[in-house]
């Protein structure tokens, strides 16, 4: 028999998808040859051939990459029994568990309380454990509700890990219960859930009746400090929620309040800012080897989940070697078939874990294990960086000596919850970063809104590695956007702070010439970061078709010639491609179907807004803005008729999409009623050209629907008439145009 201590504590294997690839190298082919192609027949065209071609070469560059984002698919298998075998539990690592939220209203208390429950109910050492909410709204019913989910959570955790509950949410867990009562039905077990059960409502009528009142606390005792402040102008706030003060293994974890102090004329870097002032007040309260951080909507899904973690983090080559675990993100109470097309489960499947084969995944904010050491800067076996780190810190002494043991590799702080109070409130004010490289080259990167990814590829150029971990069940489950406006606000805030790394000083490009990211790794980088600039070919290509239409002239083959199968081909498999893809998932054919359709909606929605914004800040007109994704509890209110249904607001961002719909069916009933002039050379528009414009109105079919819907499920007016107004002026500039 193996020698337990031998045997390794995770595997890595490689999916080889032939096939995928065969078919891969077929799609560029034929790419290639519509180039080509336009390159011959240049001459004999106009106008129209020339941005036709720019468009089509910009979806084979992204289509190159795509090769090159997939080529190596890779999953790697955990061993927690054989960590527990080698590792004593008291002698694993400490863990420094952060969770952000930001608006009351947007990110209801109720969600964060399951998700600190959660966590404090992990399958781990509780003196191992710190838990610190960070709250950026600086709500007393933030506070509030974390003191009451503590009194719970004295129930909870023990009833948990007494019965091996798996889902550790409260609200998750009571809202199945015949799925719970199956795996044991002693009289004891019944009691005790009926109890918990009983006092989680009592919970959360506690916090629904305060978030129904307008003043809902008395503002005295601990709530003092909430007296007076506005949540863009108050001082820093912490407050220790409940703290584990014999060390109990089997007790509860610290629980700490944090609101940084906010000031009106000082930076505060939303999401970015708040982490670093979480790592810095951990780094003086319990200053643990490694940071788990999550969002406020992230219900731990997996009680194994910090063993897993460890898997991979432990052992002499991790130590210089990986940098961060990311868990892949998924969702509860998803709708069916992913009508908004943003589970994501399919790109995760084959490009997430095909960039994991390059230099691991990106970080994606949530549901990641960072090393603190790489959290401050520190390169691959880099020791003699410590003084040069030290210097960039801050003033305040405690935190650098805390700083100092953290990259020396002594972590062990014993009752310094209460002693560090002082020094804590110091590193959370607002002006304490001035002059120091936080943000720059330690804690998480400003710059961007979408400050995960520049984190990850700050430590990703440095050359650390970064690895993938996908337990069964998955580690984390969240709740994704179930409307058309918050998943435009989510894609657009994305596209936004994507493009603004890349037209920085912090394009990868940069990093891969004069620092250590390699060049495939690279190319995944500029894959994501160029999401919003894909807006451009897009709009473009989708006006083609209806351009053709109403001037009668073609930008595709005719019937006559070789290459008029090229695009059909090209149409056919790919989308054979992708279907293929998602059947292998396991998904369905709708859900193929949706997630196509918001390939096209996406585009020339969000992301063409992402460019909007970032061109807007680069002329100094406009700063971007960090917009909190609204999260809801649970899905399973909506599973009426109307669950899925794409929904509208007032947003400009719905006028393009609303404009490329009514611009195909004016072209469509040009062509139905003869309107068209006659064809230049006898070359008009053909049955190709009224393929793509009949295939968009069918991708667009939800703003279709929405013309003639009520309420939030329709269109409203002011976008329909801004829509009109546009096509009219398209049709009018084609008509009085010669063909191009």
């Amino acid at each position: 028999m193996a020698n337990p201590n031998s045997l390794p504590l995770h595997e890595r294997f490689e999916h080889k998808n032939t096939l995928h690839k065969v078919m891969e190298f077929i799609i560029l082919f034929l790419l290639l040859s519509l180039l080509v192609y336009r390159l011959l027949s240049f001459n004999n065209n106009g106008f129209t051939w020339l941005i036709a071609f720019l468009c089509e070469l910009s979806f084979t560059f992204n289509w190159i990459i795509t090769i090159n984002n997939k080529w190596n698919i890779v999953e790697y298998k955990t061993y927690p029994y054989r960590l527990l075998q080698r590792v004593a539990e008291h002698e694993l690592p400490p863990v420094d568990m952060f969770v952000t939220t930001a608006d009351p209203e947007l990110e209801p208390p109720i969600i964060t309380i399951n998700t600190v429950l959660s966590l404090l109910a992990l399958d781990y050492p509780a003196d191992k454990l710190a838990c610190y909410v960070s709250d950026d709204g600086c709500s007393p019913l933030t506070f509030y509700s974390l003191v009451e989910a503590s009194k719970f959570a004295k129930l909870w955790v023990p009833f948990c890990k007494k019965y091996d509950v798996q889902v550790r949410a409260p609200f998750r867990y009571f809202s199945n219960n015949h799925t719970m009562f199956s795996g044991n039905k002693s009289n004891e077990f019944k009691r005790e859930w009926k109890t918990l059960k009983d006092e989680y409502e009592q919970l959360s009528r506690k916090v629904e009746d305060a978030v129904g009142k307008s003043i809902p606390f008395d503002l005295s005792g601990d709530l003092a400090v909430f007296s007076d402040i506005e949540d863009n102008n108050h001082p820093t706030i912490i407050k220790v929620v409940w703290e584990n003060k014999v060390g109990a293994s089997n007790g509860l974890p610290h629980l700490v309040y944090i609101s940084r102090e906010k000031r009106p004329k000082h930076a505060h870097h939303s999401k970015a800012g708040a982490m670093n002032v979480l790592t810095r007040v951990s780094g003086l309260m319990t200053n643990a080897p490694f940071m788990l951080n999550v969002d406020c909507d992230m219900l731990v899904n997996n009680p194994n989940t910090m063993f897993h973690a460890m898997c991979m983090l432990l052992g002499s080559k991790n130590e210089t070697e990986n940098a961060f675990v990311q868990f892949p993100q998924t969702f509860y109470d998803g709708l069916k078939d992913d009508p908004f097309g943003n589970q994501m489960t399919v790109l995760w499947k084959y490009a997430g874990r095909g960039i994991s084969g390059i230099q691991g995944p990106f970080y994606l904010g949530t549901g990641c294990i960072h090393r603190r050491k790489v959290i401050y800067g520190l390169s691959p076996n880099d020791v003699k960086m410590t003084n040069e780190l030290l210097k960039t810190f801050g003033n305040s002494k405690e935190f650098t000596k805390s700083a100092d043991d953290a990259l020396r590799g002594k972590t062990e702080y014993p009752d310094m919850l209460s002693k560090s109070m002082e020094a804590a409130h110091q590193v959370g004010d607002c002006g304490y970063e001035y002059g120091t490289n936080w943000g720059k080259k330690v804690g998480w990167m400003y710059g961007s809104t979408t400050e995960d990814i520049l984190t990850g590829l700050s430590i990703h150029k440095r050359g650390w590695r970064s690895i993938v971990c996908s337990p069964d069940p998955p580690a984390f489950q969240g709740c994704a956007p179930t409307g058309g406006p918050a998943s435009m606000t989510q894609q657009k805030r994305w596209a936004t702070g994507l493009l603004e790394i890349l037209l920085s000083k912090n394009c990868p490009i940069f990093h891969t010439i004069f620092a250590n990211l390699k060049f495939r790794m690279f190319l995944g980088y500029f894959w994501i970061f160029s999401w919003a600039l894909r807006s451009v070919p897009e709009l473009c290509y989708a006006a083609l078709p209806a351009y053709s239409i109403i001037t009668n002239t073609h930008f595709l083959p005719k019937g006559q010639e070789p290459t008029y199968y090229i695009p059909i081909a090209l149409f056919v498999l790919y989308h054979v491609y992708t279907l293929s893809e998602y059947l292998q998932t396991g998904l369905s054919i709708r859900a193929w179907w949706n997630n196509q359709r918001m390939g096209r909606i996406t585009p020339i929605s969000a992301w063409l807004f992402g460019v909007v914004g970032v061109i807007l800040k680069l002329s100094g007109r406009s700063e971007t803005v960090f917009e909190v994704t609204r999260k809801d509890q649970s899905t399973s209110t909506d599973e009426g008729t109307e669950a899925g249904t794409f929904t509208f607001d007032k947003s400009p961002i719905f006028v393009p999409p609303t404009t490329i719909l009514l611009v195909q069916l004016t072209a469509l009933a040009s062509a139905l009623f003869g309107l068209q002039p006659p064809a230049h050379d006898g070359l008009g528009s053909g049955p190709l050209e009224v393929v793509c414009s009949v295939w968009l109105v069918l991708c667009l079919w939800p703003f279709l629907k929405g013309l003639f819907g009520a309420g939030k499920y329709g269109i409203p007016l002011s976008t329909i008439f801004k829509s009109a107004g546009f096509t009219l002026l398209f049709y009018t500039l084609c008509t009085n145009m010669c063909p191009l």
